[in-house]
């Protein structure tokens, strides 16, 4: 929240103040009994320091580091210290320290700043209704170290090429549900939700999660991939403060298989993860979007417990005609004519999104090749499947998501 900081100190402050900077300090958290201290180690003024933070907008925003603020309010005069807080064995953070005199007057400034900045945290308007990851810390203690901000084009939903009754799945369990919330509410009714995505590899769960994330007007995403499952914490509290939020955790089996396989670390992450869905109120405008190659591998406590996942949808291979819708989206600026989409789309069955995607890719190479890009021929079919299906063997048809198609064959 360092940038909602930043403006809500701006804003308290404003221009009529003394402003200084002050160096870095890598191995204490600057304070004002450091400031007063008048020996050999005293700290210096220095140059004013800013950081540029990526908060998803055209331009970065500007934080100072290290500041000092010299300021007086109705004659009453006070001193208002920004810092970076090293403390051990947590993330840094921003810490803010207020110097008054003794007395009301001096008790009403100090509550009025800090009550001004816990309402600019509240509020975290810089980070609401964006799609966010956060960034591992390069120690071992398995911290945060920082907030990446994703950005994701829009997907429509006629880019989405699922089986139509799919997508009205979709439509009533996420987007209809997100907008009744209110209404169900009123009824007494929960307001969060579990989905869990599953089907072969390719197929576009990641894709159907940015549809989602483009549609749920007002949400803040979390994306959590299972290598970062150790910040679950962090991510559940920027769920909790972001809310309406939806928590996506992609490739969920990693963490929630048969806990017969798993060692003391993954369980404890597999707890975490079930008490951070159990441990929810019932109001919590929270939706939880787990994806899963292999729903064969769920651990029972979160694919066989009512409560946690509330509705499973299956994303499957395409068939001819998500086929078809395919080759027109990824072929889009190709010269294709009808027989060769008709073509393409029965020839690939039992194929998924991705190979599709790639089969695109290689016809318009092979035509590049062959007339500058001009046309795309049955010839260019032939060779594109037989590099991608056969020559490359049963491994190469799997990494393309083509191993259902050749073992049809």
């Amino acid at each position: 929240m360092r940038v909602d900081v930043q403006a809500a100190l701006d804003r308290l402050l404003g221009a009529h103040v003394d402003l200084f900077g002050l160096p870095e300090e890598h191995y204490e958290t600057l304070s004002f009994a450091r400031l007063l201290r008048d020996d050999r180690s005293a700290v210096a003024i220095a140059p004013l320091q800013y950081s540029d933070v990526d908060v998803g907008e055209s331009s970065p925003s500007r934080c100072l580091d290290n500041g000092l603020w010299l300021c007086e309010l109705d004659g009453l005069r006070h001193a208002v210290l920004l810092c970076v807080s090293r403390e051990s064995r947590r993330e840094p953070g921003i810490r803010i320290e207020i110097m008054v005199s003794a007395g009301s007057a001096g008790a009403a400034v100090v509550q009025r700043c800090f009550g001004a900045l816990e309402v600019a945290v509240q509020a975290a308007r810089t980070y609401r209704g964006k799609i966010l990851s956060l960034e591992a810390s390069s120690d071992y203690r398995g911290l945060s170290g920082g907030i990446n901000v994703h950005r994701l084009p829009t997907v429509g939903r006629d880019e989405v090429i699922l089986p139509e009754r799919t997508l009205q799945l979709l439509d009533r369990n996420v987007l209809n549900f997100v907008g009744t919330r209110e209404h169900l509410r009123r009824l007494g009714q929960s307001t969060r939700k579990g989905i869990l995505l599953y089907g072969p590899p390719g197929t576009g769960k990641t894709h159907t999660i940015r549809y989602l994330a483009t549609h749920l007007p007002g949400h803040t995403t979390l994306i959590i991939t299972a290598e970062q499952i150790g910040l679950l914490s962090a991510y559940m509290s920027l769920a909790r403060l972001l809310q309406p939020s939806m928590v996506v955790i992609e490739d969920v089996d990693l963490i929630a298989r048969d806990r017969r396989n798993m060692g003391p670390c993954e369980e404890s992450m597999l707890n975490r993860l079930l008490n951070e869905m159990d441990g929810l109120k019932q109001d919590a405008d929270i939706l939880f979007v787990l994806t899963t190659n292999r729903p064969q591998d769920l651990e029972a406590a979160l694919a066989g417990r009512p409560g946690r996942i509330d509705q499973a949808i299956e994303v499957p291979l395409p068939d001819e005609n998500g086929r078809s819708k395919l080759v027109r989206l990824y072929g889009k600026e190709l010269p294709l004519e009808d027989a060769i989409v008709i073509e393409a789309a029965r020839r690939s069955e039992g194929t998924s999104c991705a190979f599709i995607k790639e089969l695109m890719r290689r016809l318009a190479q092979a035509s590049l090749a062959r007339d500058g890009g001009n046309s795309i021929v049955s010839a260019d079919i032939d060779e594109a499947l037989d590099d991608m299906l056969f020559s490359g063997g049963r491994l190469n048809a799997r990494l393309l998501g083509g191993a259902q198609a050749m073992a049809a064959q």
